[in-house]
Formats: C-alpha cells, structure tokens, sequence
C-alpha cells in the first residue's frame, strides 16, 4: 500500500492515552495507522512510602486538556471541527474513588503496582480454603494479589474516613481511570456518564467473567456495594458527549479499551492464536483466544480482549511483568549505571557478549505471572570480581526476555499449541539488542512494529468502528498496516535452555524474601471489629489483643 497523504479532508478520531507515566491526546485520520497530531504531558509519580504509587486524579485531568488544547491549536480548528468521536485507553487497575455532588478526589488515584494492600490479600485469603490464590479463577478468571482494582478499593474504604463517610451518604463513585476521565468528559456532578468497558471491568477482581456483570459474591466477599460501581458497556459504542467546559465540546466518545488490550487491536491480533508483548515500565502479553475462555493452570489470567457492540466478548490469557523498562529507571536512579537510558542500556549492554553468568531478578515488588509471589524481592546473583556494570546493564536487558519466555511457557502449556512468532510494541523497543535477546532466548521471531506505541491506534479502530460512527473498517482486507522489522534467533536450542534453567534458579532465589507477620490478618480484622466499638470498651478490646498479637509473634 503508497505511504499515506493527509489531504486535509477525511474524518478525524481523537484519542486519549492515560498511561502510568504519560497523558497523551492524539488524533488518527480513519483508517489510517499514523498519528497527524499529538502532545503528551508526564506525570508526577506520588511516592508517600515504599512500595506505594499514587497520582494525582486532578492533575490526569488537566494534563488531558491541556493536550487537547495543544493537539487543537496545532490542527487549526477548522481542521479540528473534523474529528467525529474520540476513543480512550488507560493504564489498568488503577483505582480512583470520588463524590459524585462535588466532583473532588477522596483519595490520590492507587496505581495498579501499588503494593499497599498486601494485608487486605491475606485478609481475603484467609477466608478461602487451604488459603489458595486461585479460589476466585472461575469466576473472574484473576489470582488473588495486589494488583487487581478490588483489593485497592476495600483498603480506601477501610483506611479513609472520606470513603467510608461518602459511602454512607450515598455520594462516593468508583472507577479505573478511563471511567474517571469519562464521567468528567461527559459533564462531571452534572450528569456525567458513570461507566467503563469490559476490558477494564475485567481487571477489577469483581466482573463475572462469563457473564461481563459485576459479581454478587465477589462483591461480598469485598463488602462493596454495587451502587458505587460504574455501568460495564461494550468496548466500543457511543458512551455519551463531551461537554461544554472541555475542548471538543458535543464531541461523541465512542471506545475504551484498557491498554494492553488496545495494544492486542493496534497490532491487528484478531485471530485466535495471535500473541502481542508489549514493553513499558512493565511487560504484558496477550495470546488472542476467540470466544472461548481458556482458565490457566499455569499461573496467567483469564481477560477479556475487546468486545465490539452486541458482538461476542473475544477473551485472552495474559501474563502480566511487573518489572520491565522500571528495571532500567533502577539501574540510572539508584545505582548511577547510566544517565539516559534510551542512549545508553543497549550500547554499554554490548560492550559485553554475555551477561558473564550474572542473573537479575527485578522483583522490587514481587513476582507477577506466572508465579503471583508478592514475597518475592530483587536480586542479583552469579556475581565474580570480574562482573561489571555491563554485565549487569545486559542481565537486567535479558530479565525481561526470560520473564517473557516464563508467560511463553506458561501459554504452550494451556493451549497446547507453541506460539510461532511474538508481535512486539512499547518504547523498549528501539532497543535492538534487547529484541534479539528475546529472539533468542524465546527461539521463535520477534516482530516489531515500527510505531513504538501502538496503543492508542487500538482504541481509534473501536472508536471508529462503533455503530453510529462506523468510519473505520477494521476487518477491511485493503487496510493500511503497521510496517514491521523481523528479528529471528541465533541461538541454539540447548544454549538458549541452560540460561533458562539458569534463569529458573535465580527465581528460586528470590522468593520468600518478605516474610508475613503472624498478626498481619487480625491487624485488619480487627480494624473491621472495633471500627464500629465507641469509648473505653475499645481501648480494652484494642490493648488486650495487642497483648494477645504480641504473644503470637513471640
């Protein structure tokens, strides 16, 4: 197909990408793959102790009108006038609670790797039997862990009066980021549309995900009420229109897809047995598994991949990498290795032709799939007097491959059929070295798209392709592609299987460095008891079992 010419003349869809780092706002001509315009504006990470990731709900939402503002005033408004719908795609799992008559945060936005919560986990597992992470698998297809949207929200409810006193008025309102955009795009306390969209639904640990509603037991098992919970819509239709006092205004906003599965759309994986990975602060890969739902025995979740309209919900197995460009933040913030890492991880990573044994395990806060170990810590092991900090550069380049091959692993073993090459996108990508360490240590092609990040392409083809809109035909046999660079394996089958074993031995390693407390679950329950226990009674209750908690831990 001839390279692209934008004439000025076709239709215009705007996106919304609000990742964990960067606001973006850009703008796609229908069925085309390139971005005409668009700004993005960091985000100010919140840190208030280790281990917690917080942001600012307020500043998301100025960051996306000033990049509307910015992408409008570059596009000229008469050009702008041209965009028909916009779509949004979002970081997952990040928890937002607010009061519906004010429109005011009760809380900082949760980050989804926030590990706050590791208590309310042991709460919960507590109550299942053999206390087994995977109890809630067949209904909402997650492991029991930190990560997911619902463990967040019962520790706002139990941890800030502000929830719990606007729960009690009938005023608070839960949602993932993309419902906290919606609701104020389509008018905020005056009549702004509370919803969200399967993919995100299905990252709250509280969607059914056979039947896409929010599940009764779930719920109680949380002690959420269902009131507070935005409406589960369709990836892809007409949600409602921005209002007056945002750019764009009676503008139709017609797609939401959490971002990794806008990712899944953006690389066209449509059919079942399709794969994509996608390489940002961390790591998740999609295998496309149609209609059916595949539920892991290997330690990957159950997601649901997109639904268009009244169309069947499409499902996916995803292994989720909590640790993949963060490892290189690590290396230039913490330990001073390099000072950009775009410029530098892959040239000082080839002053070296091995990693020199040296194995690094980036767990800062646990282990995601296939494993689900929030004990587990980072480590560097295989160490000799003649490591450097290239050898160290390269082990922490070749950590995110094998914890690639790890979700890999773990995919064969469900499906039974081997992937036969792996679609890649996400800033990482530039790095060659790194594409073909993972060429090599998977033994199957990698694929890169040449749009380093083509997640908010994803969530313009669902928006464009909503009914009332229908200005993009993603099926179209004649569509536009995204270009690609292939990187095939060098290695031998039995080189690339000893660092792999090696590989599995520093996991090992680093497991069972954080050990729980005995009196972690009675800590929280007894929150729950005494919550309700006024005046002296309390402070009874209260130093008797702190007396018994002491006793325990001895």
């Amino acid at each position: 197909m001839k390279e692209f010419q934008d004439n000025g003349q076709g239709q215009l869809i705007g996106v919304i990408d609000a990742s964990t780092r960067t606001v973006k706002f850009c703008v796609f001509v229908s069925q085309h793959i390139k971005e005409i315009a668009e700004h993005a504006i960091d985000l100010e990470p919140i840190t208030p102790q280790e281990g917690w990731s917080e942001q600012d709900p307020l500043k998301i939402l100025e960051a996306v009108k000033r990049c509307m503002q910015k992408v409008i005033s570059d596009l000229g408004e008469k050009r702008a006038k041209n965009i028909l719908t916009i779509g949004i795609t979002n970081q997952r799992e990040t928890t937002i609670v607010w009061d519906k008559t004010t429109g005011k945060p009760l809380y900082n936005a949760i980050v989804w790797n926030d590990i706050r919560t590791d208590k309310t986990v042991d709460v919960v597992l507590a109550k299942v039997p053999e206390n087994n992470k995977n109890h809630f698998k067949p209904i909402c297809g997650l492991p029991v862990s930190p990560y997911f949207s619902a463990f967040k929200l019962k520790w706002l409810i139990h941890y800030v009066p502000a929830v719990k006193k606007a729960i009690k008025e009938k005023k608070c309102l839960f949602g993932t980021v993309d419902t906290w955009l919606l609701w104020n795009l389509t008018g905020g306390p005056n009549g702004g549309k509370h919803m969200t969209d399967v993919t995100n639904a299905s990252r709250t640990f509280l969607m059914n995900i056979e039947t896409l509603y929010w599940d009764t037991q779930l719920l109680n098992t949380f002690h959420i009420p269902i009131d507070i919970l935005p409406d589960i819509r369709s990836s892809s239709e007409i949600y409602g229109k921005i209002c007056d006092s945002w750019p764009l205004a009676n503008v139709t906003i017609s797609g939401i897809l959490g971002n990794q599965q806008s990712a899944l759309l953006g690389q066209s994986c449509f059919k079942e047995g399709m794969a994509k990975n996608t390489y940002r602060s961390g790591c998740f890969l999609l295998y496309n598994t149609g209609t059916t739902r595949v539920q892991s025995s290997h330690g990957l979740v159950t997601t649901v991949a997109y639904k268009f309209g009244d169309s069947p919900a499409i499902y996916a197995l995803e292994g989720s990498v909590a640790v993949a460009g963060a490892a290189m933040k690590w290396l230039r913030d913490n330990m001073g290795f390099i000072k950009n890492i775009n410029e530098e991880t892959e040239s000082l990573a080839k002053e070296v032709f091995s990693t020199g044994d040296v194995y690094f395990v980036p767990a800062f806060k646990g282990l995601y799939a296939p494993y689900w170990r929030k004990d587990a810590r980072g480590i560097i092991c295989g160490l000799t007097a003649f490591s450097t900090k290239q050898h160290i550069i390269r082990a922490a380049l070749e950590s995110v491959c094998f914890q690639t091959r790890d979700i890999l692993e773990a995919m064969n073993k469900d499906c039974g059929i081997p992937l036969s090459k792996l679609h890649v996108d996400g800033i990482m990508t530039t790095n060659n070295l790194l594409m073909q360490l993972q060429a090599d240590i998977t033994g199957i092609p990698v694929i890169r798209a040449h749009s380093q990040d083509i997640t908010a392409l994803g969530v313009a083809m669902a928006a464009g392709s909503a009914k009332g809109i229908e200005v993009w035909d993603i099926y179209a046999e004649e569509r536009e592609l995204v270009p690609i660079d292939t990187f095939l394996p060098t290695s031998t089958e039995d080189e690339r299987d000893a660092r792999y074993t090696k590989w599995k031995m520093a996991v090992q390693r680093s497991l069972g460095w954080v050990s729980p407390k005995k009196s972690a679950i009675m800590t929280e329950e007894r929150y729950q008891m005494l919550a309700s226990i006024p005046g002296s009674l309390y402070a009874i209750l209260s130093f008797g079992l702190l007396l018994l908690s002491t006793y325990l831990e001895k």
